[in-house]
């Protein structure tokens, strides 16, 4: 396995395990490079888009783990780990639901009491209610969901973990790998191909920029943090409105974008409200010198560096 890193491990300070090298994942890791901080992304198949040290990982695989751990010996874990596509998972239940638990289960028990971070979702949730808070009720309503919330159950059961559960991600991504998973990128590349964007009037998010979802992370790696948090950005709106947002950053006429009621599109499994609150981030936030960018700073912020 050593064979597959393609750096050594700092061995100086400490050193953080990223479990996942998907979009959050490869920010998280580049955000504590920057910060002087040794990461190591872990995950099947190497990155494309790489940011620092890595490490081919099964996390399914409790020996693979085991090994993973005792060869980086970090100092903490950050889980970011399993399928997140809500339309394959919902195809897929009983894949999505062994991958997520069967990671859990074999990452918590080879940490043996590190300092433990999951990442989860806002879909533990039915997506009936406009605001959920750490103390709502969790009640999915797809198998992503209920993979996730499996996953959740296993990690606070361990000691010294928080799952941080984030909504709806986005920022750049290159223009032949960004998918409607990443909203942002996904409609501003084809509105810079001078496309349309079809997207639902009535379906909300809270949408949080990919690098406020990197820092909090980073944040949440420190002892004492709430074992659960929201991070949701500040804004709650449709992703009519946040197409149109989109638009107006670019230059592009409002004209190409085109609301649609969610049934009638690839949203149509997407509960009425993916959207997060919390009573304990602006707290968590101040403590830690954070901000958490809104819709509006977030375009701009991203459109300064499009592309």
């Amino acid at each position: 396995m050593s064979a597959d890193k393609n750096t050594a491990t700092p061995s100086q300070g400490s050193t953080t395990l990223v479990v996942g090298s998907g979009f959050v994942g490869r920010a998280l890791a580049a955000h504590l490079a920057a910060k002087g901080e040794a990461a190591v992304l872990a995950s099947r198949c190497r990155p494309n888009s790489q940011a620092g040290p890595w490490v081919r990982l099964d996390a399914t695989d409790a020996v693979a783990c085991e090994r993973v751990i005792d060869e980086i010996q970090p100092d903490r874990l950050v889980f970011v780990h399993g399928p997140s596509d809500v339309s394959w998972c919902q195809s897929n239940p009983k894949r999505a639901a062994e991958a997520h638990t069967a990671a859990a289960i074999n990452l918590t028990a080879a940490a043996r009491g590190r300092r433990t971070v999951l990442i989860s979702t806002d879909n533990v949730f039915d997506g009936n209610s406009p605001a959920n808070d750490e103390t709502a009720t969790t009640a999915p309503a797809n198998a992503y969901g209920q993979a996730k919330l499996a996953a959740e159950q296993i990690v606070r059961e361990s000691t010294d973990a928080t799952v941080l559960r984030v909504s709806l991600v986005y920022g750049w991504e290159p223009a032949d790998s960004a998918k409607w998973l990443n909203f942002f990128a996904a409609c501003a590349h084809r509105l810079q191909r001078g496309g349309v964007v079809e997207a639902p009037h009535d379906q909300w998010t809270t949408p949080v920029l990919v690098d406020d979802v990197a820092a909090v992370s980073a944040a949440a790696l420190t002892p004492g943090t709430p074992e659960l948090l929201h991070l949701g950005g500040p804004d709650r709106v449709t992703r009519a409105e946040w197409a149109e947002a989109i638009a107006d950053g670019l230059g592009a006429p409002r004209s190409r974008i085109i609301r649609t009621p969610k049934a009638l599109g690839r949203y149509a499994s997407r509960p009425t409200y993916t959207c997060l609150t919390s009573t304990l981030l602006d707290g968590f936030c101040r403590q830690h010198t954070l901000q958490v960018r809104g819709v509006a700073e977030g375009i701009r912020d991203l459109l300064k560096v499009a592309p």
